[in-house]
């Protein structure tokens, strides 16, 4: 099977899908089909073989009389399960990026970093066959842990996405030409220290995008993105969502809700040689210098990093899930 083809999610359940378990009580678990092989519980054993071979969307029972519904997962399921190198981007912030960087069919696109690939899942099905992405990451282990997240809930290597290991700085100028590129988003520590070279690959009317977690971080790369002369005023904001307990009667908000995991800050590449009029506004008390900033927002953030223990099994086990919806895409055709 070619790389661009897209294997067929829906239908009975076949070897090598994905399927995610609902048991009595909602709770989710998701397998990956295999002849002879069994799902097990505190609450029975289920074998896969009862699964493989019915319709998407059938309730299965255990050997203990125990039923399970089986659906194929959603994206915004498969990204919320599968294994990961990095932190991920929530599918409620995936959704607004999509919306406020106005990802686009045939849209060439840049992103750093690429993080467990969740991120990229969304932006591919966005732009579509006819776009491009381009992904950049530091780590390779990261990367490693993006393509076979990607090839596990594709089925394949899709032909329009490349990843590029090494710093965005360094790395885009060599990649992409002068004003290629219609979409930026960034999710980095320090967006700020690629302005220079993202500035020099966006079109004139493109839009940049970046993901950050922390106030400090927001204030610094606005403040940057103003600095460089290149952008409109930048848009900041932050997605919250609350859920809805609906029964009978029984209507009112659920006492959780998914807050804050991160903000947006968005602005659009001026034409060359452009100069962006003043805003007119009052005079501030908000006044600050290069010193205050550095003092707000220091050089060194810190990251966290995880094991390299917890790193080589989140590997093998994306690994170990990519060869099997490879496998199931061959054994399609």
């Amino acid at each position: 099977m070619s790389s661009n083809q897209v294997i067929q999610n829906s239908g009975l359940f076949r070897i090598g899908d994905r399927v995610q378990l609902t048991g009595p009580k909602g709770r989710m678990n998701t397998i990956t089909l295999q002849e002879g092989l069994t799902f097990h519980t505190h609450r029975g054993i289920l074998a896969h073989d009862d699964i493989i071979g019915q319709p998407d969307g059938s309730v299965v029972t255990n050997n203990v009389g125990v039923e399970h519904l089986a659906l194929r997962p959603l994206l915004v399921d498969f990204v919320m399960s599968m294994p990961r190198g990095a932190a991920i981007i929530y599918p409620k912030d995936a959704a607004q990026i999509l919306a406020q960087a106005d990802i686009f069919p045939g849209a060439t696109v840049v992103e750093a970093g690429v993080g467990s690939g969740a991120l990229s899942l969304w932006l591919l099905r966005a732009i579509g066959p006819a776009g491009r992405l381009a992904s950049f990451e530091r780590r390779e282990e990261f990367a490693d842990v993006a393509r076979d997240n990607i090839a596990t809930f594709l089925g394949n290597d899709p032909q329009n996405w490349t990843i590029t290991l090494g710093d965005l700085a360094e790395t885009l100028p060599d990649t992409m030409p002068s004003h290629s590129v219609d979409r930026v988003v960034l999710d980095m520590l320090a967006p700020w220290e690629c302005l220079g070279a993202v500035s020099e690959a966006l079109k004139p009317g493109g839009v940049l995008l970046c993901y950050v977690a922390t106030v400090t971080q927001l204030s610094r790369v606005a403040e940057a993105i103003r600095g460089t002369g290149f952008y409109t005023n930048p848009d900041s904001n932050e997605t919250m969502i609350r859920g809805w307990h609906v029964e009978g009667l029984a209507v009112r908000p659920d006492h959780r809700m998914i807050g804050h995991t991160g903000f947006l800050i968005t602005a659009r590449r001026l034409a060359p040689d452009t100069i962006l009029p003043e805003l007119k506004r009052r005079p501030s008390k908000t006044d600050f210098s290069d010193a205050d900033v550095e003092a707000w927002t220091p050089g060194a953030l810190g990251e966290r990093n995880v094991s390299a223990k917890v790193m080589r099994k989140r590997v093998r086990a994306a690994g170990s899930s990519a060869e099997l919806s490879k496998a199931r895409g061959l054994n399609a055709g």
